[in-house]
């Protein structure tokens, strides 16, 4: 009961922020009833859904005209683009592609319906970096938004709603009835110059936001909600991706709040493709049974560069955590966390080397992750079970952890030993309660080292664009 009273009251929260975020944004309407929004391209072409048919009565399919106006809407690529607005009203819709050089705008009021109906949700093939669906050995649905081979692609609104109805679908994998890997909310691959923001999503089937094999990609002022025990319904999950940035999100989650991934084994290795250079900032999560941040861990394609800060955690199971196991190969290093609030927490730190879940027998089982060069600094937690859980792998112990300027506030009822370490290596400064001896105190006092450099997606500029009120 008390974890139904804090989703609900982090639905209230959420309701709250959509309401303010709409009055900012009705402040900003110009003449003609006209509302600004931000985004990395403004388009010259403007339709709504309706001039395709669309029906907003929460009853009506609009695949089609989804279909129909995105397949209009492409052929002003070339001509500064197009936007679709999807008006006020209840959109029940099954998949559908995006386009290059185009807007997905959803109005505040606005309520894109995920189809309960399985044929409106294509088939598509494994992913080439996991081998495998990750419910079900087949293959796996299309995401309700998806896009393949993109550029500049802008999904956003005046936080409008995207609801997956995921229930069904949970249902099913609960009950083994899944042939195929259930659908994300929104999916985008091999593409570049990515724009995600303003928009509210709930009740994934599965995973939330998958920008996958992509780069340049923008994630801001999201709020995804979900059932605390809703199966995989991760918050935001970059895979195989280079330059992204998150950025002001709020996350309730049955899963990880952020899950970084690259891919699954020996497919994770052949495919190659790291995550790298991500950026995550002002993040809120709440997800009892899960991580804050997540590397992997599916991560055989190597996870680097990334920089997490002022973040937030509330009666979750545990700050950031790496999870990798033998036979994954690849490698998590050069990880900068900062400036973390931690309250009702499992864990502050976690790592575990035995995280053991292959996608079939052909993975390498000499294949050994290399987990080097984590930092972590300027971190307060309350209400804390265990301080740390930090698990290497046995004569390949993960090394170079720098743990400083911490202090961990325990539960009434503490576990006697809070910090349990077993083959990792590194140093702590100003650590409270004191760390492990295979972390132990540096003589002179020091701080982790976190980059000051900029990276290139700090550095796009957002327009001011316009759609009709």
């Amino acid at each position: 009961m008390e974890l139904c009273s804090k989703f609900r009251s982090a639905q209230v929260i959420a309701s709250v922020l959509s309401l303010l975020i709409w009055e900012i944004l009705s402040l900003q309407a110009g003449a003609g009833g006209q509302i600004s929004y931000s985004a990395i391209e403004c388009r010259k072409h403007t339709a709504l859904l309706t001039d395709f048919g669309g029906v907003g009565d929460g009853k009506t399919s609009n695949t089609k005209a989804f279909n129909s106006a995105i397949a209009n809407l492409s052929q002003f690529a070339s001509d500064g683009g197009a936007q679709l607005i999807v008006p006020p009203g209840k959109w029940l819709t099954g998949s559908f592609n995006l386009t290059s050089h185009f807007t997905l705008y959803i109005h505040q009021g606005a309520v894109l319906l995920a189809s309960q109906d399985e044929s409106e949700w294509p088939h598509l093939a494994v992913l080439p970096s996991y081998g495998r669906g990750r419910d079900a050995p087949g293959g796996r649905f299309s995401s309700l938004i998806f896009g393949t081979n993109l550029t500049d692609v802008v999904i956003t609104g005046g936080n409008g709603t995207i609801d997956g109805q995921g229930e069904i679908w949970w249902q099913k994998f609960r009950g083994e009835k899944l042939n195929d890997t259930r659908p994300y909310l929104i999916e985008i691959m091999y593409s570049k110059n990515i724009q995600i923001s303003n928009i509210t999503l709930l009740n994934s089937p599965s995973w939330n936001v998958h920008p996958i094999y992509s780069s340049d990609i923008l994630v801001q002022g999201l709020t995804i909600l979900a059932p605390i025990d809703s199966p995989n319904t991760d918050g935001i999950n970059p895979d195989s991706c280079t330059n992204t940035r998150i950025e002001d999100c709020y996350i309730v989650s049955g899963d990880d709040c952020i899950a970084v991934k690259s891919g699954w084994d020996q497919y994770g290795t052949k495919f190659g493709m790291p995550t790298q250079h991500l950026v995550i900032r002002r993040l809120t999560c709440i997800s009892p049974d899960s991580a804050t941040i997540a590397l992997g861990s599916e991560m055989s394609g190597g996870i680097r560069d990334v920089r997490a800060e002022d973040i937030t955690a509330i009666d979750t199971q545990s700050g950031v955590r790496i999870k990798t196991a033998v036979g994954r190969g690849g490698y998590v290093k050069d990880i900068f966390v900062r400036r973390m609030i931690m309250k009702t927490m499992k864990y502050v730190f976690w790592m575990t080397g035995s995280y053991g879940s292959h996608p079939d027998p052909g993975y390498d089982p000499k294949a050994l992750p290399e987990i080097t060069g984590i930092n972590y600094r300027d971190m307060v937690a309350e209400n804390v079970t265990y301080s740390a859980r930090l698990e290497g792998i046995q004569n390949h112990p993960f090394t170079g952890i720098c743990i400083s300027n911490v202090t961990i506030g325990l539960t009434e009822k503490p576990k006697k030993l809070q910090w349990n370490c077993t083959d990792v290596q590194g140093v702590t400064s100003r650590v409270m309660p004191p760390a492990c001896d295979l972390l132990p105190e540096k003589k002179k006092q020091t701080d982790c080292f976190f980059p000051e450099d900029k990276l290139p997606i700090d550095n796009v500029q957002l327009k001011t664009c316009y759609v009709r009120h």
